[in-house]
């Protein structure tokens, strides 16, 4: 456990390193962020040096606690300037968490006029929150045996890859991918004409697909179809597992079943809207496909950000992004969700029992990557799809009892547990804000952003009694 804690005051310290390059960055929010690294680094401090002599004890189960405590801590951290700035402790506390997960829901307005410091912070927030679950979806989760996640280790894991397989190697490779793909997308958004400031903040909040923009508009701010086009191919790239990349390059192998399923589950969904768009307004057909491209990656990839108020389409438009908004991206990438891999296990899974409604007798084996599924991997899905929409209607009958109406709190339940950021309807959807909830509601999307996040299982398992008995 000394471990735990060791790690939770590093986040501390690196946290307060942040706030002193931006309170030097931007002299206007200076105090807050003096003030914020000054707590964060002397408690980060305090915690690290006091558990640094000895990591012995450390055990499998502590990877559990050690997960949700950093995550935890990073919003905590992050959420104190925004505090000491001149936010509510627990707006404070929804925008970080937000931003941290890389969820995009905001409580925020007039981000047209809100200083530069504070605009950077929750971009920074959002790129860190992205490379930060890559590092856990892939080095952690696997080995917790979470909810089918162990699969993504044998995906990424073929031969080849050996010196890759230290956590070193690895978090160094997906760094300098992370990295590659932020600053190439920087190059893209100043040659589109945004400012410098604007290139870098939402370079960040894109490729983490988190979705915080500098302005209300969100990405509807730029009228511009270059930038959109842009930020359309960028947020795909984020929801890409990182693995995948690497494997890419090493040995240029591309295939992937789950990218495969991500690419063409897109393409069918634009498609059928574009169709849609045009038939059933004056929109031309180019046009349609942009906003539709933009829109509907921006959901699948839980990137959040929004160009037009996309459920004033029409009522099919309005349903289809409210499923999209439980899809998610590739497991390994950036992108919240179910995430693609899960979606494909569960179809196969569906289908080899459909089959055995009329061939009882036939020997089916599911395979995922030419590879035999095995039972335990299917049986931690079925678990996670199981727990998942149980905590969704859960926590949208917990919103609807504070006084949301039945749109805004089952899309607010969804969308805070996808990690998506705009919900459905006038109140949080992509035309609103958060802002305008209760507080109590507030903390119940801060709790299921958090679960959400980190998988669902890797959270609850803290509440069993079984699991304490063990540690």
């Amino acid at each position: 456990m000394q471990f735990v804690v060791f790690a939770n005051g590093i986040v501390l310290c690196f946290s307060a390193l942040l706030m002193v390059l931006v309170a030097l960055l931007f002299p206007a929010t200076a105090d807050a962020f003096g003030a914020a690294a000054l707590l964060s680094g002397a408690l980060g401090l305090m915690l690290s040096i006091a558990t640094s002599a000895s990591f012995t004890g450390f055990r499998r189960l502590h990877t559990f606690i050690l997960t949700s405590s950093v995550w935890l801590t990073a919003a905590l951290a992050g959420g104190l300037p925004l505090y000491l700035w001149q936010m509510s402790p627990v707006d404070a506390l929804f925008e970080a968490m937000s931003g941290i997960t890389t969820t995009g829901s905001t409580v925020m307005s007039g981000l047209d006029s809100t200083p530069r410091g504070i605009l950077l912070w929750r971009a920074i927030l959002q790129g860190l929150g992205g490379v930060g679950f890559v590092v856990t979806g892939i080095a952690l989760l696997p080995i917790l045996r979470v909810g089918g996640m162990q699969l993504f280790r044998t995906e990424s894991s073929d031969k080849g890859e050996k010196e890759l397989n230290t956590a070193a190697g690895f978090a160094l490779a997906t760094l300098i991918v992370y990295l590659s793909l932020i600053g190439l997308c920087v190059l893209a958004y100043f040659a589109g004409g945004m400012s410098f400031f604007d290139a870098i903040s939402h370079a960040l909040t894109t490729v983490s697909t988190g979705g915080y923009s500098t302005y209300d508009a969100s990405f509807g701010h730029f009228q511009s179809g270059f930038l959109q086009w842009a930020a359309t191919v960028f947020m795909i790239l984020g929801a890409l597992p990182f693995a995948w990349y690497i494997r890419a390059v090493n040995r240029g192998a591309f295939r992937s079943e789950q990218v495969q399923a991500m690419l063409w589950r897109l393409g069918w969904v634009i498609v059928m809207l574009v169709i849609w768009r045009v038939a059933t307004s004056d929109t031309g057909l180019l046009t349609a496909l942009r906003e539709v491209s933009f829109n509907v990656v921006s959901v699948v990839t839980t990137t959040g950000f929004a160009t037009t108020d996309y459920t004033s389409w029409g009522s099919v438009a309005t349903v289809a992004f409210f499923l999209l908004t439980a899809v998610g991206g590739c497991t390994g990438s950036t992108a919240g969700g179910a995430k693609a891999m899960r979606w494909v296990l569960l179809a196969r899974s569906v289908w080899l029992q459909m089959g055995k409604v009329y061939q009882p007798n036939a020997v089916s084996v599911l395979r995922y990557e030419g590879r035999r599924v095995e039972d335990d991997v299917l049986a931690g899905v079925i678990a996670f799809f199981s727990i998942y929409f149980m905590t969704f209607a859960l926590l949208a009958a917990a919103l609807g009892l504070t006084g949301l109406g039945f749109t805004t709190a089952v899309s607010g339940a969804l969308t805070a547990l996808a990690n998506v950021g705009p919900g459905i309807g006038p109140v949080i959807g992509p035309a609103g804000n958060f802002a305008s909830l209760g507080d109590d509601a507030k903390m119940l999307l801060i709790f299921g952003m958090f679960v959400g996040r980190l998988e669902i299982l890797t959270v609850f398992v803290l509440f069993t009694a079984a699991f304490w008995r063990e540690v």
